[in-house]
């Protein structure tokens, strides 16, 4: 019994010790960093986008971390500056991710800003991307004979596009889309200091 007893307060005080380190510290640390400047807060749409996003999984396969160059070559893969704290001020839940099987999405509103190419991507990323191992969703697109007035009409590659049809995009295609060109984190991380020339003094 006695050993059942240091068993069981070992586990409680490591468990105590983790959820310290891990879950209070980095709370009480980052409860009040503000938004970086520039950072806006999302609109509706992207809102919408962002649930889309979440319910696609697309959280399984990408980060929104870039790192630091001393602990990864991101800055080099084109991916942006390392993130900080105040790039997620909106975020919630945060969407960091946990792998990379497809790139580092942070800073893809600012690498492709196109809507056509997100789009056409969604529906088909090996017409942009050949050799590309991520899905196609096509359940986010309609196969029409002809557009109807206010459809969004996805521009496709010949070879790709259905024959004698258009792929016209759904309103939760439009939204992750929203959603995707609203990553851009390009500004700078911190706020500009203030003027130090001697004649400011």
């Amino acid at each position: 019994m006695e050993n059942e007893i240091k068993l069981i307060s070992g586990a409680m005080v490591t468990l105590a010790i983790a959820t310290a380190s891990l879950v209070v510290l980095p709370y009480l640390q980052l409860r009040h960093e503000p938004p970086t400047p520039g950072l806006k807060p999302y609109t509706e749409v992207q809102l919408r986008g962002r649930q889309e996003y979440i319910r696609q999984g697309c959280v399984y396969c990408h980060s929104q971390q870039p790192r630091d160059p001393s602990q990864a070559p991101d800055d080099k893969r084109g991916w942006g500056r390392p993130s900080v704290a105040g790039d997620y001020y909106y975020d919630r839940p945060h969407l960091l991710g946990t792998m990379r099987t497809g790139p580092d999405l942070l800073n893809i509103g600012a690498r492709q800003p196109s809507a056509d190419w997100q789009l056409g991507h969604l529906y088909q990323p090996r017409a942009y991307t050949p050799g590309s191992i991520m899905p196609a969703y096509p359940f986010l697109f309609e196969v029409k004979k002809e557009a109807a007035p206010g459809d969004k009409v996805v521009a496709l590659p010949p070879q790709f596009a259905p024959a004698g049809g258009v792929v016209v995009a759904t309103q939760e295609a439009q939204d992750l889309v929203a959603y995707l060109l609203s990553l851009d984190r390009t500004f700078p991380a911190l706020a500009p200091l203030a003027d130090a020339s001697p004649a400011s003094k």
